[in-house]
């Protein structure tokens, strides 16, 4: 049931969305709780450009399925309909901020319930492209044998924790050229531990372990665990 409740949700990104090739993959981090409080989606744009968004609800388990969902839907809906991706951004905002007390399960957990987000822009053509990171790890662009984080110079809070109306969210740019690939992941990946408990270092992984893309195609890797 966990695992129909998974696709339900969670439908698995194509292939290809655009110009772009998409590889992802989900790993819960307990093997008998197949889902959890991660969500991943991606989606064509208002204009010739596709949107993307990896978050990660407070919680885990069945209890967060429903604050995941608010996110998802509202992403989908307004992903085509938000002419810029702080619009985008803000309906997010608006969307979880009326519907998390409704789907949130407030009984057994009254802690804070928010969201982190990564949501991105990203053009057919050009290589410039645009995200707005909402306490979420920054992703890793691979260009070359280079990788790089993708730090905000603009962040906003988690999804859920202010008031739409005091939040002003501004992008961060960032070039994406051909045969480039970028790296998006949750917390439970720089989490991971070696057998020895050391934390395994995700940005100094050496040119010849990087997932590198072909150079007729920009890509995207989605990392949830």
């Amino acid at each position: 049931m966990a695992e129909v409740a998974q696709r339900v949700l969670l439908r698995p990104p194509p292939r290809r969305i655009g110009p772009l090739r998409i590889a992802w993959m989900y790993m819960a981090a307990e093997d008998e709780t197949q889902i959890g409080g991660d969500l991943f989606a991606v989606a064509r744009g208002a204009h010739a450009g596709s949107r993307v968004i990896i978050g990660d609800v407070r919680g885990k388990g069945p209890a967060s399925i429903g604050e995941a969902a608010v996110v998802l839907g509202a992403f989908r809906e307004g992903a085509h309909r938000c002419a810029t991706l702080p619009e985008l951004v803000a309906a997010l905002e608006d969307s979880v901020s009326r519907n998390v007390e409704q789907v949130a399960d407030t009984v057994h957990d009254t802690g804070e319930h928010f969201t982190t987000a990564l949501v991105l822009d990203i053009p057919d053509r050009g290589p410039e492209a645009e995200m707005i990171n909402c306490g979420h790890p920054p992703p890793l662009l691979v260009h070359g044998h280079e990788v790089t984080v993708l730090h905000a110079n603009s962040p906003a809070p988690p999804l859920g924790v202010s008031e739409p109306s005091a939040l002003s969210h501004r992008t961060d740019p960032f070039s994406f050229e051909t045969g480039d690939a970028l790296l998006l992941y949750t917390d439970g990946v720089i989490e991971a531990r070696s057998p020895g408990g050391a934390f395994y270092r995700l940005c100094l992984v050496p040119p010849a372990g990087c997932v590198t893309a072909p150079r007729e195609f920009r890509g995207i890797r989605l990392g949830i665990r």
